[in-house]
């Protein structure tokens, strides 16, 4: 295979080099007869921490629409998928060379007739340590809870399932070596995760200060999807006659949570990007969720570095363009920290080595 030649400004280490792509991997030895493709910033390629590949607002979809998903991801320079929940059997995507790489959760587990229908296994307490176990060993490390939903007997949010229900999920799925995220609009949920040892929060528009602290301790990620959250008055207002108290808590909710972010960015509590693209979200938008993190506050060197390197190291993939690392990268045109606007117009995207986007 020929090697292929990038030039440019390598982050994070700022350092401008040739990086050269020699069988899928990264090396800076010179290369005779290289060909240069492109010049530019070069970053490790982009994590979306909470995605839903293979949904859509009625379900599951078929491998025609996840694939076409799959590929608006990573032609946004998305290299790196962590499924937060999905009822389609995507482990085909994992297969395609093309396609990003995905970290499957399985499927949402939720309390019985209360989340959106056709998308969680459904269970009531005494099954749910159980369920949680048989989606660890169908996953790829991560189970995903949904750890509370308006309930319409309380009229309001309220936890799906008691604490000591979720303390045995989530030990049972430690113990086959998985970690445990859970969807939390509220803050009643939140001290039993904490307490049992929960690995990230998604949402968390319900944080207070102790739960930071316990974050921070237990070292507990948060992945904010504020894109997502942005639509709580909407969901007010489609539950304000019915639901009084549920719109006046999203309300609530969206009110605090620009302060609710910044507390916890400050505390020291480590944030990760997700889109939510799937059912209400859209795929191949990380940008704007990345844009939208910046609007709240969060600065624009700590949002890249969870999106990129930060991210994914957390997930357990070569953080940095190392010497022999996996070829997953994009080439941007200005440093992204100082110009977020050039995330959303990469002029080169290479994953395993191949060159599969490239800016018309």
């Amino acid at each position: 295979m020929t090697a292929q030649r990038f030039t440019g400004v390598v982050l994070p280490d700022e350092e401008t080099r040739d990086l050269y792509v020699v069988d899928g991997r990264v090396t800076y030895e010179p290369q005779a007869g290289a060909e240069t493709v492109a010049d530019g910033w070069l970053l490790p390629g982009l994590v979306d921490a909470h995605n839903h590949l293979g949904l859509e607002d009625g379900g599951a979809v078929d491998d025609a629409e996840t694939e076409r998903q799959a590929v608006a991801d990573r032609d946004s320079g998305v290299l790196l998928l962590r499924d937060c929940g999905s009822p389609a059997d995507t482990r085909w995507v994992q297969d395609r060379d093309d396609l990003p790489r995905l970290v499957r959760a399985g499927r949402h587990v939720a309390r019985t007739r209360r989340y959106i229908r056709h998308y969680a296994h459904e269970v009531e307490p005494d099954d749910l340590a159980a369920t949680v176990a048989a989606e660890a060993r169908a996953g790829d490390g991560w189970v995903k809870l949904v750890g509370d939903w308006i309930s319409r007997d309380a009229g309001d949010l309220a936890p799906s399932f008691p604490a000591d229900a979720f303390a045995a999920a989530i030990a049972a799925a430690h113990a086959e070596g998985a970690r445990v995220t859970a969807h939390c609009f509220g803050s009643d949920v939140l001290d039993g995760l904490l307490a049992a040892g929960i690995d990230c929060l998604e949402h968390g528009t319900g944080l207070r200060e102790h739960h930071l602290d316990a974050m921070v301790a237990g070292g507990v990620a948060l992945v904010p999807t504020v894109l997502q959250t942005g639509k709580f008055p909407e969901f007010a207002e489609a539950g304000r006659d019915k639901f009084p108290r549920y719109a006046a808590t999203m309300d609530d909710l969206h009110a605090r949570r620009r302060a609710t972010l910044l507390t916890a960015h400050e505390a020291g509590v480590a944030l990760y990007v997700g889109s939510d693209g799937g059912g209400t979200g859209r795929h191949g938008y990380l940008a704007e969720e990345i844009l939208a993190l910046a609007d709240m506050g969060v600065p624009a060197a700590d949002v890249v570095a969870a999106a990129s390197w930060r991210g994914r190291g957390w997930l357990g993939f070569a953080p940095v363009l190392s010497e022999g690392a996996p070829a997953d990268f994009v080439v941007l045109d200005a440093d992204p920290r100082l110009d977020l606007g050039t995330l959303t117009r990469p002029a080169c995207v290479v994953l395993r080595g191949a060159v599969v986007a490239t800016r018309v």
